[in-house]
């Protein structure tokens, strides 16, 4: 077994759009994003004024995982985060989330929320890794296959005075 290489963490940009939608494409085939979709959501990410937060991870000359996240007030929203499959087990989704909470933390949000399918475990054990917790379900949230998601949800500690991640997520290195 070959060792995984080593990814690094960078802004997605638009031209990043064309090898994210192959990976989001064939991770999540029945309710892929578009290309419009990401291109609207990074149009928001640079800026004064930006409420986005888009990451991909890089091995080589390769993008193997991509994250975005989206502000509003105090709530920070995870819209997205995916790794190719022979990326899976490597930590890569632990330092995607973990960038998008430094970003939830720059935004100054309270609280982190995210909808994820019923039937991701693993994504659903990443998150409670990092503290998040179940607070309810969206019935048939994805479309077309009318798959319920998982709603969850990461707050600052009562009296840390800081946003989401800060704490438990700072100088911690998650495995997953």
């Amino acid at each position: 077994m070959t060792e995984p290489m080593t990814s690094v963490l960078r802004e997605m940009r638009w031209w990043d759009i064309d090898p994210v939608l192959k990976i989001e494409r064939n991770l999540f085939p029945d309710d892929a994003w578009s290309r419009g979709m990401f291109w609207s959501e990074l149009a928001h990410a640079r800026g004064p004024e930006a409420t986005r937060k888009y990451v991909v991870a890089e091995a080589g000359e390769r993008i193997v995982g991509y994250a975005g996240l989206a502000s509003s007030g105090d709530q920070a929203d995870i819209q997205t985060i995916a790794v190719t499959r022979e990326q899976w087990g490597t930590g890569l989704g632990g330092r995607l989330l973990t960038e998008l909470l430094r970003a939830a933390t720059a935004f100054e949000c309270a609280e982190v929320m995210l909808e994820c399918r019923v039937d991701n475990i693993r994504a659903q054990k990443l998150y409670e890794r990092f503290g998040f917790e179940a607070i309810g379900f969206r019935r048939g949230y994805y479309q077309p296959g009318n798959v319920d998601a998982l709603v969850m949800r990461l707050t600052t500690k009562p009296g840390s005075g800081s946003a989401p991640g800060s704490t438990s997520v700072q100088g911690t290195e998650i495995n997953g």
